[in-house]
């Protein structure tokens, strides 16, 4: 079924304004050959045109049905009480009958003629089957569902005979019991267990939405990041799932790139509310939060029929029918068995479920929690017993060896980090007569001279190339190996 809707704002039963409780529902035919809606809605979209106003108009060139006043207003159509408690929709008739008096025809192309009410019959069922499913009907029940004529049988329209008297006359075999339980048929309930509810409690983190929209959008703006709790907080206070709302978001500014989009960063609009046709700029809040309240508050406007916990920001939130899409899955209209959504456009809340469960999927480093360490002060690490003190600072550690002299730091695994223990000279002895002395401690210092055997005193340790440590001569000769002498 194509609806498009195609409010007469002029007809002075819309601008009466009236409003009524949907019981049920009343099929009509138009009483004339004009299979063309627009037909009808152009002529009767006028100040002037007092006589009548309808719901609906279905075409019988190609059963598109035209939406002509909103579901839940009082329209002009039965000529009776029906008028207070049932939505009206017009079938449009072949272009080839011509009446001849009252409800009779004659008809000069019946192959012609069958197409058109067949047509206009069957998108007929699967509004009807909208509406019983969007406003808790059942079709079948006595006086949901009733022909014009039908009302007039029971004291609540006029006197008329459509459409029976097109089926009848056209032979197609119709009733409105058959019609009844057609429309019942075309009411098989969806499956829906799959689906994805707007309604409840987000899945995604905020980093995930960050690390989402900077590895697609690597030079987004650090406002943008800055207001991704926003969807959060705000999702949560309305019961909401906020990261259905940011990805949401994603779709409609290009992961916040707002390339060839009809809104910008600066409209703080980042579901594209308020564009309802090429050239609209859409609407604008005057901060990110306003924005996103607005956006979440419109998604629950779909959802559900709860009331709001905040004031109303969304300037389209009475535009909406309420809870006429429960799911994700439904706020594109054309997966909608309603009719109704936030987007045109196929695939719409398909689209929106694929960033969403890329956004759950992707995965967040963690940051390395940094270990609690302890720096000791000790004299030697075995010497437990000797312990000045322990602290997490290393700072503070090294400050407590400064003040203990022969203390040192050591870390958990007894690893001397800093020592305050003074350097004192030793003796070492010398048994091999070709020990080099040289002016720096590695062999990667020149070789001055070899030191005789002997007994020598160093006064200076030092790590360098060549040995496992470098010993100083008191004498101011240079830098021997100690590994060649003996400590005595």
């Amino acid at each position: 079924m194509k609806l498009i809707e195609s409010i007469m704002t002029n007809n002075p039963c819309y601008k009466a304004g009236k409003k009524i409780t949907v019981l049920g529902l009343m099929l009509h035919s138009v009483g004339c050959s004009q299979p063309k809606a627009l037909a009808f809605i152009n002529s009767w979209n006028k100040s002037s045109y007092d006589r009548a106003c309808v719901h609906a108009f279905i075409d019988g060139n190609d059963g598109t049905v035209y939406q002509t006043l909103p579901w839940n207003h009082r329209g002009w159509h039965g000529g009776g009480s029906s008028n207070n408690t049932h939505i009206g929709v017009e079938m449009c008739e072949p272009a080839c009958i011509k009446y001849t008096g009252g409800s009779s025809f004659t008809c000069s192309n019946l192959e012609e003629a069958k197409a058109v009410a067949k047509r206009t019959y069957e998108a007929a069922v699967e509004l009807f089957a909208m509406l019983c499913t969007e406003y808790s009907l059942d079709p079948t029940a006595d006086g949901v569902i009733i022909s014009h004529k039908e009302g007039h049988a029971r004291g609540v329209a006029s006197n008329h005979g459509d459409p029976e008297h097109l089926w009848t006359q056209l032979g197609m075999g119709y009733t409105m019991d058959g019609f009844r339980k057609d429309v019942k048929a075309a009411m098989v309930t969806e499956d829906t267990s799959s689906y994805t509810k707007i309604m409840g409690t987000a899945v995604a983190t905020a980093e995930q939405m960050a690390a989402y929209i900077k590895a697609k959008n690597p030079s987004v703006a650090q406002s943008v990041i800055d207001m991704i709790p926003l969807y959060l907080s705000e999702g949560k206070a309305e019961g909401v799932r906020g990261d259905i709302a940011f990805a949401q978001s994603c779709l409609e500014t290009g992961n916040f790139k707002f390339e060839g989009t009809a809104v910008t960063l600066a409209q703080n609009n980042y579901c594209g509310m308020g564009v309802t046709s090429k050239g609209k700029t859409g609407n604008s809040f005057d901060t990110a939060q306003l924005g996103i309240r607005a956006q979440i508050q419109h998604l629950k406007a779909y959802a559900c029929a709860d009331a709001l916990v905040n004031e109303c920001v969304d300037p389209r939130f009475k535009y909406v029918t309420r809870g006429s899409a429960e799911y994700v899955d439904w706020l594109g209209q054309k997966e909608n068995p309603n009719g109704k959504g936030w987007a045109t456009g196929k695939g719409y809340g398909g689209k929106i479920l694929t960033i969403l469960n890329a956004i759950i999927g992707t995965k967040v480093e963690k940051p390395v929690e940094e270990k609690e360490v302890w720096y000791r002060v000790r004299k030697t690490w075995a010497d437990a017993a000797s312990q000045k003190g322990a602290y997490h600072n290393l700072e503070y550690a090294k400050k407590c060896a400064d003040e203990n002299k022969g203390y040192s730091v050591f870390d958990e695994s007894g690893k001397v980090l800093y020592s305050n223990t003074a350097f004192e000279p030793y003796l070492v002895k010398v048994s091999i007569s070709d020990l080099n002395i040289r002016k720096g401690p590695g062999t990667n210092y020149a070789r001055t001279k070899y030191i005789p055997k002997g007994v020598y005193t160093i006064v200076e340790e030092s790590d360098g190339k060549g040995a496992t440590k470098w010993g100083k001569l008191k004498s101011g000769a240079g830098w021997i190996s100690l590994d060649y002498v003996k400590r005595v």
